[in-house]
């Protein structure tokens, strides 16, 4: 086809799109006005199921059949009094110990037992929660995919010619995934949705002010990411301005209009409900100590190399070197045996191979590779060993640079041959820090009740902001507070 009558199809599409996006507006459920919108409703809830599938996957859910139905009781109640009683709503609390929620497009809630764990009431998580369903009753989620995809849709019509000639499309929807939870609201989306939790609350019976409170202890708290690899809450969710006091005159201005005289705050029932939850990173899941890396579950170990910076997530151990120019990965890995997988990853990587050989690590049959890899930043060279352990493989992959590999090569090998069976009973039956719910025993301040609690003099700060409590604040007799059970 002739270069001319290429430039004329494409320029009719790129024509076509821009028609379309004139018209891509739809009526926000809130406001009643329109906004710019490339993601249709239906679209929204695909996509909402398809994040639901990644998250699900990646981050697991907390089980606890108890606490799943009080959460999800609760945000039914509160999305039937939304601006969007008709979607089909979940809410699901993510083994993760940071602090935060999200909203995922088409009626997908999220909550993390970190946040569950910080929230001292009930009318508190009707607040957080309020404010997730605002997100997604205003479609701020849609309206970020929206502004996002805007680079690409400007050149719709470039995409569909792309398409005809039989190039995909990669703004596909289903390209987003699990990188919804992670787009950042706008200041205004953030008061809108503050706005959005505190009527959709009192509309359930709650002292929405409780929000502010909440939001309060999170300025006090030194809250990061966790093992889990998601974001804490201001990391997704920027603070507005004078956020804490607007929410409490609004909660105050919504009570007057509704005629709300008694609102709930529940305290002492909620506690009740977290009681025994698990606080902080299960070390069940995996945990460093002292250099060595154990899992008590899959009864392995290894050694964490010195002064390397390791990371757990439940997708992988990484370990990266000081220098930052080496990079340690162990994860488990699919095939039947050891020199199955390794021919899985050459295939998939086509990595080169320099060397290959079977051999036994500690008694367990392995596959040890060392490989080139080409990537976009150059050629990598790779020492890897895959390690069958009863039904399960994993493998180990030490990556640098050719240039600085020799450097690294026998700490990587000293590392991955290190690898055996975790028999330390102490070890295989470490036990999590939970959150437990106890009565105090008279009047006091808060620092002597959780003394007389068991709590630890360095632990006292922290477990006063967990309480939402202030340093000296005198608490009554058979008041019901958190404290943390200590584990390992």
């Amino acid at each position: 086809m002739k270069r001319e009558r290429v430039l004329s199809i494409v320029k009719g599409f790129i024509l076509i799109g821009v028609v379309l996006l004139t018209i891509s507006c739809a009526v926000n459920p809130v406001t009643g006005g329109r906004d710019f919108m490339l993601v249709s409703e239906e679209d929204e809830i695909k996509l909402g199921r398809q994040t639901d599938a990644g998250v699900t996957k990646e981050y697991g859910l907390y089980d606890d059949q108890r606490l799943a139905a009080y959460v999800n009781e609760m945000g039914q109640r509160l999305g039937k009094l939304s601006h969007r009683p008709e979607l089909d709503w979940h809410f699901k609390t993510l083994d993760a110990s940071v602090v935060n929620a999200f909203a995922a497009p088409g009626g997908y809630i999220y909550f993390t037992r970190g946040i569950l764990a910080t929230l001292n009431s009930e009318a508190e998580l009707a607040g957080v929660m309020g404010h997730e369903i605002g997100h997604v009753t205003a479609r701020h989620s849609a309206q970020q995919i929206s502004k996002a995809q805007m680079a690409q849709y400007g050149l719709t019509g470039l995409s569909i010619g792309l398409q005809i000639f039989g190039i995909p499309d990669v703004s596909s929807l289903a390209q987003l995934g699990v990188g919804t939870l992670f787009l950042k609201f706008s200041r205004d989306n953030e008061r809108e949705a503050d706005s959005l939790g505190v009527e959709y609350a009192t509309k359930a019976g709650y002292d929405a002010a409780q929000m502010a409170d909440f939001f309060e202890t999170l300025q006090r708290m030194d809250s990061k990411s966790d093992r889990s690899g998601l974001p804490s809450w201001f990391s997704t969710h920027p603070s507005p301005e004078d956020r804490e006091n607007a929410i409490r005159t609004q909660s105050k201005q919504m009570q007057q209009k509704m005629g709300l005289r008694d609102p709930k705050i529940d305290r002492e029932d909620y506690l009740k409900i977290i009681d025994g939850m698990i606080y902080g990173d299960d070390p069940r899941q995996g945990y460093a100590e002292e250099g060595v890396y154990y899992h008590p579950g899959m009864r392995f170990q290894f050694p964490v190399p010195a002064e390397w910076k390791s990371n757990d997530t439940p997708a992988a151990v990484q370990m990266v070197s000081k220098k930052k120019d080496a990079v340690i990965l162990f994860f488990g890995a699919s095939g039947s045996s050891p020199a199955e997988a390794a021919s899985n990853f050459i295939t998939k990587t086509n990595a080169r191979i320099i060397r290959s050989e079977s051999r036994s690590v500690n008694g367990l049959p392995s596959q040890q590779i060392l490989s080139e890899v080409r990537s976009r930043q150059g050629v990598v060279r790779t020492l890897s060993f895959f390690i069958q352990k009863e039904r399960q493989i994993f493998v180990f992959h030490g990556l640098s640079s050719a240039r600085l590999f020799p450097q690294y090569e026998q700490t990587f090998s000293d590392t991955f041959s290190a690898f055996e069976e975790l028999k330390d009973p102490e070890k295989i039956n470490v036990q999590p820090d939970r959150i437990r719910a106890r009565f105090t025993k008279k009047t006091e301040t808060i620092e002597n009740a959780l003394r007389s609690l068991g709590v630890p003099d360095d632990k006292l700060k922290d477990v006063v902001v967990l309480n939402g409590g202030t340093p000296g604040q005198t608490l009554p007799a058979n008041t019901l507070i958190k404290i943390v059970e200590y584990g390992r």
